[in-house]
């Protein structure tokens, strides 16, 4: 083992050691939680709640298939904390707002149900639209602990699928492998990504197949299951237009706006203070401009997980640093500089951009 690897093995030692315990819910190891106030000394994470998660939702990536939180055995969590915690939320101003109203409709058509009142028709299906890296998985995923908390949803577990996860290249078996993620989901919340690739195909495909199978399923078993299809603005209109039974059962719309350049830098300090890193103030300068550049074409960046990916980038350049050092301490280990944002950022020295007289 040559020195380089020696170093990255002690980083990774460290971080293990120093945050196994705060890392279970791994959605917010990208967007960001701010801690409520008082359960934290302001040094390290705070711990999350008890919660299911699984890679594939913390980056918001689908793949090819469904995938499954598993399903949560213990007493539901209390609502009040679920809303501290989406307080907590870096940015979302707008999705904070909507989702506030949703809860609050949810619980009074619960109370209006558990009394034996009529209810109208209402729908619990929603529709989020936006960038790539604006949270809609995340929220998803939060929307179904908090209709299992209410009592609305038996078990609250969120399954994840796209088209690949629903439609079958054969005739017959899409309502067959669809069919299957919805048993999956039965309970808790189907999560469509980039819903659209059902309907934006040829006449002789079979993703029409997959979204009546769907529709049937919402409608045999309104009441234990909830289905959010996300994706793009402009193609989530066209896809909800695109059949009947979709606009009718889809009224509720969730926007999800791109993160500024100030939400972006306080999710790299989160991503820090996670990761036990601390960065100074040269490399906070340099990346506060750089996010703020990174904002102007924020679907491009990828939003929070462009965040992420610029994390990644400075650890790697951190580790070729310490790699030659003659001696690393420990403090060395969490301290991220601003020469490392460079060398991740700008490899090429001629291309960096000059720093301001201050």
């Amino acid at each position: 083992m040559d020195k380089k690897d020696e170093i990255i093995g002690m980083q990774l030692e460290l971080i293990r050691s120093m945050t196994e315990n705060n890392i279970r819910r791994l959605g917010d190891d990208i967007w960001g939680r701010v801690p409520p106030k008082g359960k934290n000394d302001g040094k390290t994470p705070a711990a999350p709640e008890k919660n299911g998660g699984n890679t594939a939702a913390s980056t918001g990536d689908t793949g090819p298939g469904a995938g499954e939180t598993p399903v949560k055995e213990e007493e539901p969590e209390k609502l009040e904390d679920l809303m501290a915690e989406l307080d907590g939320y870096i940015g979302l101003g707008n999705v904070k707002r909507e989702i506030r109203a949703l809860i609050n409709m949810a619980k009074v058509y619960k109370m209006r149900r558990d009394n034996d009142l009529p209810v109208s028709d209402t729908s619990l299906h929603m529709v989020f639209s936006g960038n790539p890296g604006t949270g809609k998985t995340m929220i998803a995923r939060f929307m179904a602990r908090v209709y299992r908390s209410i009592g609305l949803l038996s078990k609250g577990q969120l399954v994840e699928t796209d088209r690949g996860g629903l439609v079958a290249g054969y005739i017959g078996q899409t309502a067959i492998k669809t069919g299957a993620v919805l048993e999956k989901a039965l309970g808790g919340v189907l999560f469509i990504d980039e819903a659209y690739g059902l309907t934006n195909k040829s006449e002789n495909d079979f993703g029409g197949e997959a979204v009546d199978t769907v529709l049937k399923y919402m409608e045999d078993h309104r009441d234990d299951i909830v289905v959010i299809v996300a994706g793009y603005t402009e193609l989530m209109e066209d896809f909800i237009e695109s059949n009947p039974g979709l606009r009718s059962r889809f009224n509720k719309y969730v926007e999800f706006d791109d993160y500024t350049g100030p939400e972006m830098t306080d999710i790299f300090r989160f991503q820090c203070k996670k990761g036990c890193y601390e960065a100074d103030d040269d490399a906070m300068r340099e990346l506060e401009a750089y996010f703020d550049a990174a904002a102007e074409f924020s679907a491009d960046f990828g939003n929070a997980r462009g965040v992420r990916n610029t994390f990644e980038k400075i650890l790697s350049a951190q580790a070729n640093r310490l790699a030659v050092a003659e001696e690393v301490t420990k403090d060395d280990l969490m301290k991220i500089k601003g020469e490392d944002v460079r060398a991740a950022l700008f490899p090429d020295a001629e291309s960096a951009p000059e720093k301001e007289e201050e």
